[in-house]
C-alpha cells in the first residue's frame, strides 16, 4: 500500500483524488489517500467545495512530514508550486510521481520526481523531462522533446525535437510544431499552434480574423 498526502484541495487535487481512485478500481494499484494539506484560509473556499472523503490532516508549514507517507502537489498555479517546492526541499521530502496506469509511456523516457500525469496521455521515445510538471488528460509529448521543470500542459501537443525551459503554461488544446525552442516562464494561450521559437516571459496569443466564406 502506497499511503498518500496529496498537497492542495482545489480542482487539481480533487482530480488527482478522482484518478487514485481509478487506478485503483481499474488497475488494481494500491494507493492509499490519508488526507490532505491545505491552509486554514483555503479549506472553506476548496475542501468543502469538493466534498472530499479524507480529512485536511495539517497545513504545509507546519504539518511533520513523515519521511513514510508519500506526497503529490496537487496545485496547477506555477507561482504558488514553486513555494510549495521551497517548502517540501528545506523539509528533506521529494514528492513521487503519479502516472496513471492509462498513460502510453515509451521505454527510454526519463522522468524526474513529483510529476502527475492524467489518463490518456501519451510520451514519445527519447525525451527528458524534469520535476514537478503537470499533465491533464490527452496530451501527447512526441518524440526527442527535453522538457523542463514546473510546467502546466494542458491537453496538449509537443510534436518531435521540441526543447522546454522551466515554468510554462500550456493552456488548452496549444500545439508545438517540431523544432521549436520555448524559453521560461511563458504563457501560451488555448488553441496556439506555435511554429517559431519563444525566448522568456512571453504570453503568446494570436487572434485570427479571417473568415472564410464557402459558397456552391
Amino acid at each position: 500500500m502506497l499511503n498518500i498526502v496529496i498537497i492542495g484541495t482545489g480542482a487539481v487535487a480533487a482530480e488527482i483524488t478522482d484518478y487514485l481512485i481509478d487506478s485503483n478500481d481499474k488497475y488494481n494499484t494500491n494507493y492509499n489517500i490519508v488526507g490532505y494539506l491545505e491552509y486554514e484560509c483555503n479549506i472553506n473556499k476548496y475542501y468543502k467545495k469538493y466534498n472530499f472523503e479524507n480529512p485536511v490532516v495539517g497545513d504545509l508549514d507546519n504539518f511533520n512530514y513523515d519521511k513514510t507517507l508519500n506526497y503529490l502537489i496537487g496545485v496547477s498555479n506555477i507561482n504558488f508550486k514553486k513555494k510549495i517546492i521551497k517548502i517540501l526541499e528545506e523539509k528533506g521530502v521529494k514528492p513521487i510521481n503519479f502516472i496513471h496506469p492509462s498513460t502510453i509511456i515509451s521505454k527510454n523516457v526519463k522522468i524526474g520526481v513529483g510529476n502527475i500525469i492524467y489518463p490518456n496521455c501519451i510520451i514519445g521515445p527519447n525525451t527528458s523531462i524534469g520535476d514537478y510538471n503537470l499533465m491533464t488528460s490527452f496530451s501527447v509529448i512526441s518524440h526527442d522533446n527535453i522538457i523542463g521543470d514546473n510546467y502546466f500542459f494542458a491537453t496538449s501537443v509537443l510534436c518531435g525535437n521540441v526543447t522546454v525551459g522551466n515554468y510554462n503554461f500550456f493552456s488548452i488544446r496549444s500545439t508545438i510544431i517540431p523544432n521549436i525552442t520555448i524559453g521560461n516562464e511563458n504563457l501560451i494561450q488555448a488553441g496556439m499552434i506555435i511554429n517559431s521559437n519563444i525566448q522568456d516571459e512571453t504570453t503568446t496569443f494570436y487572434r485570427h480574423k479571417e473568415k472564410i466564406i464557402y459558397k456552391k
